[in-house]
């Protein structure tokens, strides 16, 4: 054997032969895996079909133990499953079983994200199937803890992160995304994530969370999906002090630097994907949300969540709380606590809507919507003294420092939260309240569940049960002198998936406000007698789905009345192309 095999090796023996192949002998390094190739450079080559080890970990082909007999052949499988074939419905009840053993919810958090980088598909259909209970998982309240944790949970990247190191060259940055057709991209700058503040470059799980609704709820696929942060620095002492810390150690790039970089991303993404990728800014500071708004709302395909998103949410919730309250929005008088992007946004679209039902001015729409910030009431003598976007809302009032004394003189039947405080709603405030109205309003929308205004069981204990509820982050039911309430959720997932894939697919350019009542109008009209019967404000998210393709449809229908949609001709039936163009995350069978 060794003669024959001698001749075959060109007369060299077992013995004498060098090693030309790399360190140890026999197999060629061809991916630089050994420590000798360390300083070698080496080319990542991919391939054009995905087959055997690189199909399994690709994840949006692989299908796990899912393959059938003919696809392991077919594909170079063989050897690298176990024998077993398990169908995707099987394989969601498995994880499912799972991730119901972890006690620690970030714990759920890091196993969804890990399953979601090797299979998107089982991802995506785990979370339509179970929306109610992962949810919470993959977004508020979670995802912040996540987004504090991130650089210690940080496993490989999901998105594209663009610093001050980019400057100059964003638009080659932009180009190494693999995926080429970007219609939708949220980006953050970190600076206000939720309710915890500047977390600088570790806002990451944001765009990612969104984006992941945005296909999961409004069918928009995840290939046309691009997750972005910003990454100009952090006020925050304890990241930059932080060994772990993933972003940029310095403090945040104010001013001109800011502007510029800022200037180059919305360039390069519209030289890149076009003038119909919708950019939705996500938990930027005020200061820098109003004015980013302003700047680019003309120019691009433009939405903020937390001013535009969330008017929209509350909105609806209004819109139906109607039906339990009584009178036309016309006929309440409004009170927040808070009087930031969310506030002002919110406030802003109840005075348009108010103004567009009576043809009342908006001026004299705003008047009967007051707001509360740190300082106390906004009151027209402070007008001077306050930032541009509360001045609208500076109505004659002597000045009032508290909020109590503030809900006793305004007399509002409406009273929301965007205050980003918890427990501000505090017994006195919701007595004063209860005092005022039969059914009192209350909305305590700001997440993460620690830092929301009350909580449910506050809400209807100190109403004596009379309260109609809703909050911005889940809250489990409350039982009260013998009656079950189920709090409603003011979550904006309920309108930017749908809101998102109404403007694709009418090829939408610009962010219009008719647009935000539209979808508005669409989330109310959701709202079944049976929920009414629970006290709900807002449709069950079993029924998402559903509730995005209305929304699309909705949206879509305005758009093409105010000839900003471009995808022409219109399609007669809106709901049904909503539905015909949302991603289905069930497996493909391969040939």
């Amino acid at each position: 054997m060794e003669s024959t095999l001698k001749e075959m090796r060109n007369g060299e023996s077992v013995l004498d032969m060098t090693d030309e192949r790399g360190v140890g002998g026999g197999v060629g390094d061809i991916y630089g895996e050994d420590r000798a190739t360390e300083d070698q450079l080496l080319t990542p080559w991919s391939f054009t079909i995905a087959s055997g080890h690189s199909l399994l970990r690709d994840p949006r082909y692989n299908k796990g133990l899912a393959f059938t007999e003919a696809e392991r052949d077919a594909h170079y499988l063989r050897g690298l499953l176990p024998p077993v074939i398990l169908s995707q419905e099987h394989q969601e009840k498995r994880l499912m079983h799972t991730l119901r053993q972890y006690q620690v919810p970030l714990h759920r958090y890091m196993a969804m994200m890990d399953l979601q980088e090797r299979n998107e598909r089982l991802f995506y259909k785990l979370l339509i199937d179970h929306v109610e209970e992962l949810l919470p998982v993959v977004y508020t309240p979670v995802v912040g803890e996540a987004c504090q944790k991130y650089g210690s949970i940080f496993r490989r990247p999901q998105g594209l992160y663009i610093s001050l190191k980019e400057k100059g060259k964003i638009f080659e940055v932009l180009k190494n995304w693999p995926e080429r057709s970007i219609q939708v991209i949220v980006v953050t700058d970190g600076e206000r994530i939720l309710g915890l503040g500047d977390l600088g470059c570790q806002g990451m799980g944001i765009p990612v969370g969104k984006l992941s609704l945005y296909t999961a709820l409004g069918g928009v696929r995840p290939s046309v999906c691009l997750p972005v942060t910003i990454d100009v620095g952090t006020n925050n002492k304890h990241l930059l002090e932080d060994e772990f810390y993933i972003g940029l150690r310095q403090r945040r790039a104010t001013g001109q630097e800011y502007a510029e970089l800022l200037d180059e991303f919305m360039s390069a993404v519209k030289q890149n994907y076009g003038e119909k990728v919708l950019v939705q800014f996500e938990d930027f500071a005020n200061h820098n949300a109003f004015e980013l708004l302003k700047k680019y709302g003309t120019t691009h395909l433009v939405f903020n969540d937390d001013i535009q998103g969330t008017a929209s949410v509350v909105l609806a919730g209004l819109v139906a709380a109607l039906r339990l309250v009584g009178g036309a929005l016309a006929d309440h008088t409004f009170l927040f606590l808070g009087a930031g992007e969310a506030g002002t946004g919110i406030a802003e679209l109840i005075a348009l809507e108010v103004s567009k039902k009576t043809k009342a001015p908006v001026e004299e729409a705003r008047k009967k919507i007051w707001l509360v910030d740190s300082k106390g009431l906004i009151v027209s003598s402070r007008k001077e003294s306050i930032q541009h976007f509360k001045q609208p809302w500076a109505h004659e009032h002597e000045p009032i420092k508290e909020l109590v004394d503030a809900v006793k003189a305004i007399k509002p039947s409406v009273l929301i939260g965007t205050s980003g405080v918890g427990k501000t709603f505090t017994k006195e405030v919701v007595e004063a309240m209860a005092a005022l109205n039969e059914k009192p309003l209350i909305l305590a929308l700001s997440n993460p569940t620690s830092q929301s205004e009350c909580t449910a069981e506050e809400a209807y204990t100190w109403t004596e049960g009379r309260a109609i509820f809703a909050s911005g982050s889940p809250f489990d039911p409350v039982k009260y002198d013998g009656k079950v309430f189920i709090p409603g959720q003011a979550n904006n997932a309920y309108i930017f998936p749908g809101f998102g894939l109404g403007i694709i697919m009418s090829g939408t350019i610009r962010v219009h406000d008719d647009l935000l009542l539209a979808a508005s109008e669409a989330l109310a009209g959701q709202v079944t007698e049976e929920n009414y019967e629970k006290g709900l404000i807002y449709p069950p998210f079993s029924n998402i789905r559903k509730i995005s393709a209305h929304i699309a449809a909705n949206v879509a229908a305005k758009a093409y009345e105010l000839g900003l949609a471009t995808r022409l001709p219109r399609p007669q039936d809106l709901v049904k192309y909503a539905e015909s163009c949302m991603y289905t995350p069930v497996y493909r069978q391969y040939r």
